[in-house]
C-alpha cells in the first residue's frame, strides 16, 4: 500500500512539473546530506544533479537504514523529496521542514535528511 501511495505522489509531482508549476531552486539538493532514522546510525549521501535540474542521482555511503542503502535517484518538487532506487521505485518520501527534510521510508520508518 505504501509503495502505491508513494508512486501516486511521484506521478502527481511529475504532472505538476510538466504543467509548468514552479519547482525548487536549482541545485538546492546538490551536496552532502546525512540521513538518519530512529535506532540506526546516520549515513552520508551525496546528492548530484545538473544545474537547474530538480532531479538527480544519489551516492549513499553505506550503512543506510532499511532499504535506503539502495538509494540511486532523487526528485524534488514543491518541497517534497522522493528518493528512488535504481529501478525508479520510491524508497522514501520527505517534505521540507526548515533546513532539512522529514518523512518516512516506504516501509514506514521515520527518516530525517539534513546537511
Amino acid at each position: 500500500m505504501g509503495l502505491r501511495v508513494a508512486g501516486g505522489m511521484f506521478m502527481a509531482l511529475m504532472l505538476a512539473a510538466c504543467a509548468g508549476a514552479p519547482l525548487a531552486a536549482p541545485n538546492a539538493m546538490a551536496g552532502h546530506w546525512k540521513l538518519s532514522a530512529p535506532n540506526a546510525p546516520f549515513c552520508d549521501m551525496s546528492f548530484e544533479g545538473e544545474p537547474g535540474a530538480n532531479q538527480g542521482t544519489i551516492l549513499p555511503d553505506g550503512g543506510c537504514p532499511g532499504e535506503l542503502f539502495k538509494s540511486h535517484g532523487w526528485v524534488l518538487a514543491h518541497g517534497t523529496l522522493i528518493i528512488n532506487d535504481a529501478e525508479n521505485r520510491p524508497l522514501a518520501t520527505l517534505t521540507r521542514a526548515g533546513g532539512r527534510f522529514q518523512g518516512t521510508s516506504t516501509a514506514g520508518v521515520p527518516v530525517t535528511l539534513k546537511r
